[in-house]
C-alpha cells in the first residue's frame, strides 16, 4: 500500500512531518518487532495498513482539544493519530512495559510533545474528563464503555475500532453512528 496515495486520494489531508515521523516510526517498530514482539504487523506493508486504519478517522473527526487512548499497544490508533493532530493532547495508556518503553522512545524519538505515555492498566488511571476517547482491538464495547466511563465529559466522542461484530454490541445503543470502510467499521459514540 501506498500510504500517502492514499490517504490523498481519501482526501485526507495531513502535514508532511506525518509522513516523515510514520516512516521512522515504521522502521523502530520493525527492528523493535523482531526482540520484544509488539505486533503482529511484520511487513512494511502490514504497517501501513494499519497506519492508514489508525488514521482514517482525521477524515471525519472534529477539531480536539485532548484524547484518551485505552490499549495503545504498539501504537495503533493513538499515536499515529497524534502524530497526524498535533495540536490535541494525547494521553496513551499501555499497560505491558515492551510496548509502553516502545512507545516512549518513539515519542522521545520524533519529538512528539503532545504525548504522554502511562505504563497502566486503565483503571488504575486518575480520571480526567477528555473531549476524545479511543480504543482498538482492547474488548467489546460495553467493557470499553465501562473503562472510559470515568473519563466521559458532556460532549466527549468516543471512537472504537471494531469489525463486522459492532452491530450485535451495539444493539440497544443510542447516539451511535457507525463509520465502514472495506476492512473496518469505526464506532462513533457522542455523550
Amino acid at each position: 500500500m501506498d500510504l500517502k496515495a492514499q490517504l490523498e486520494h481519501d482526501k485526507i489531508v495531513l502535514p508532511d512531518t506525518f509522513y516523515e515521523h510514520v516512516e521512522r516510526y515504521t522502521e523502530h517498530l520493525l527492528k523493535w518487532n523482531k526482540i520484544h514482539n509488539l505486533t503482529g504487523a511484520t511487513t512494511k506493508a502490514k504497517v501501513a495498513e494499519h497506519i492508514y486504519d489508525s488514521v482514517f478517522p482525521v477524515s471525519f473527526l472534529p477539531k480536539l482539544g485532548n484524547a484518551l487512548d485505552i490499549g495503545t499497544g504498539a501504537g495503533f490508533p493513538g499515536l499515529i493519530l497524534a502524530m497526524a493532530l498535533r495540536s490535541t493532547k494525547f494521553t496513551l495508556v499501555e499497560p505491558l512495559a515492551k510496548r509502553s518503553g516502545f512507545l516512549q522512545f518513539i515519542k522521545a524519538d520524533l519529538g512528539l510533545d503532545n504525548v504522554e505515555v502511562l505504563n497502566k492498566r486503565i483503571e488504575e488511571v486518575s480520571p480526567v474528563s477528555y473531549d476524545f476517547i479511543t480504543s482498538r482491538a482492547v474488548t467489546e464495547t460495553k467493557t470499553l464503555m465501562d473503562f472510559a466511563q470515568p473519563f466521559i465529559k458532556k460532549g466527549t466522542l468516543l471512537l472504537f475500532f471494531k469489525g463486522e461484530r459492532v452491530y450485535d454490541e451495539i444493539a440497544d445503543a443510542e447516539h451511535v453512528k457507525i463509520i465502514k470502510t472495506d476492512k473496518r467499521h469505526y464506532l462513533l459514540i457522542e455523550r
